[in-house]
């Protein structure tokens, strides 16, 4: 089995070697009662740093949603504690099927789960400040007035169905399992080691080359667009990255690293607003009840300022340098997680 093989396989075991982090028993974990006393909220600075968060780590490969996990647990805002509305009432999840005469409550976790999904808006609207030429192209496309941007608008498109499909069909085991620090920081150490050695295959095979060849994004057929999003499904585990998942899915189908971070970032733009948007229409009542609009606002410009700034330098970066140094930071970080929550 050649190198390139190994590196794709490695991604498909991290789509589902996440099944061994899953408890015995598939139920969601029981809500305590709520309480007379006031619970935590998600306040301004709560949304501020969840935000820089998001926006900072949305697009390099370290894992944005692991990051929000583990930010979330240092604020305390992780907790199973039932939220109330406006009239002191207990929000009651509308969507989570169970024994009617025990309700399952809309907690603190659940809104900030939901709102780390949303916030995701503001690296959309980054990406959309920064690759306006790009998405203008992909409109022209549909239009029938740009043929290579109609065909990079099609890579996209099956890149984005088998994440986009497995996302949906397994989005509440997702968060009933691996959205806690234990998977999330297996998960960097797993997604280091497919990293160097997709960095280590890069390097071998362009080695000697001063401008290594590779394809444009109108250039990708369709199977290597598909073999790019096979390996975004990875990224479903939190901790993984979507970005790194599609930067390395990018190697092996010969993108520049330049090419492969642009091809992320755009198919980001389809994965990021269908998550966002589902999360907004499927808790929608809830949100309403228990999330407030101010600090939700405040976080999607504060991750939309971080994504930018974060962009730029980026691509930069990954052209000059490779993904290494993001896998040796994701060990390190790996290792002080492991080593602060089992203190």
């Amino acid at each position: 089995m050649n190198t390139a093989r190994r590196i794709f396989f490695g991604l498909v075991w991290l789509a589902t070697a996440a099944g061994s982090w899953s408890r015995a028993d598939t139920a969601p974990p029981a809500t305590p009662a709520p309480t007379s006393a006031a619970p935590r909220t998600v306040t301004y600075a709560d949304a501020a740093i969840l935000g820089l968060v998001e926006g900072t780590t949305e697009f390099l490969p370290v894992s944005s949603i692991g990051h929000t996990i583990l930010a979330s647990h240092a604020l305390g805002l992780d907790q199973p504690i039932p939220l109330r509305d406006a009239s002191g009432q207990p929000i009651i999840l509308s969507n989570r099927r169970g024994d009617p005469a025990t309700p399952a409550y809309f907690t603190l976790k659940d809104s900030v789960d939901v709102y780390n999904v949303m916030v995701q808006a503001g690296p959309i609207a980054a990406i959309l400040v920064l690759f306006w030429r790009r998405v203008w192209s992909l409109l022209r496309g549909v239009l029938g007035r740009d043929p290579q941007g109609l065909l990079v608008l099609r890579n996209l498109l099956l890149a984005f169905v088998p994440a986009g499909t497995l996302g949906f069909l397994g989005n509440q085991w997702i968060h009933a399992h691996l959205f806690s620090y234990q998977p999330v920081a297996a998960a960097l150490v797993a997604g280091a080691l497919v990293m160097l050695a997709a960095e280590h295959w890069r390097k071998k095979k362009s080695a000697g080359l001063a401008d290594p060849p590779g394809p444009e994004l109108h250039e990708l057929t369709c199977r290597q667009a598909l073999l790019i999003g096979l390996c975004q499904c990875a990224s479903l585990w939190p901790g993984t990255s979507r970005s790194m998942t599609t930067i390395v899915g990018g190697y092996l189908v010969g993108l520049r690293p330049a090419r492969a971070a642009e091809f992320s970032f755009l198919l980001g733009l389809l994965t990021l607003t269908s998550a966002s948007g589902y999360e907004a229409v499927k808790h929608l009542a809830e949100l309403r009840a228990g999330l407030p609009v101010g600090p939700l606002l405040l976080g999607v410009t504060v991750a939309t300022i971080a994504a930018v700034v974060t962009v730029r330098w980026f691509v930069s970066w990954i052209a000059r340098h490779g993904l290494s140094a993001f896998a040796w930071y994701r060990l390190a970080l790996a290792a002080t997680v492991f080593w602060v929550m089992k203190g």
